[in-house]
């Protein structure tokens, strides 16, 4: 069993570091859009503003829901990274487990 579990916990564990990545763009993409430096008017940025928005709101959203209001700043990004980290850890420490007693 240890032989399939290591490398389906490698993909997890990548699929979480894209995610990682794509709800910093996001966060960024949200500053940049929010400062003007980004036009919303333009259908391309629309395009990938709205695949950042349904790739990252489900996750958020639970969290924002938790979270008492900082007066427009939005922590939530951070929280869902830190848990992202949490589980890849886990992860990390499962498939060791799983090599050392497989």
């Amino acid at each position: 069993m240890g032989n399939f579990l290591v490398p389906v916990i490698e993909v997890i564990i990548a699929l979480i570091n894209i995610y990682w990545w794509v709800v910093i763009v996001a966060a960024v993409f949200s500053w940049l859009t929010g400062f003007g430096i980004i036009d919303t008017r333009n259908h391309a940025v629309r395009t990938v503003a709205g695949f950042l928005y349904r790739a990252t709101e489900p996750a958020l959203r639970p969290i924002q829901r938790i979270l008492p209001s900082f007066g427009g700043i939005d922590i939530s990004p951070v929280i869902l990274l830190l848990i992202l980290w949490f589980i890849e850890m886990e992860l990390r420490q499962l498939a060791v487990y799983t090599l050392m007693h497989g």
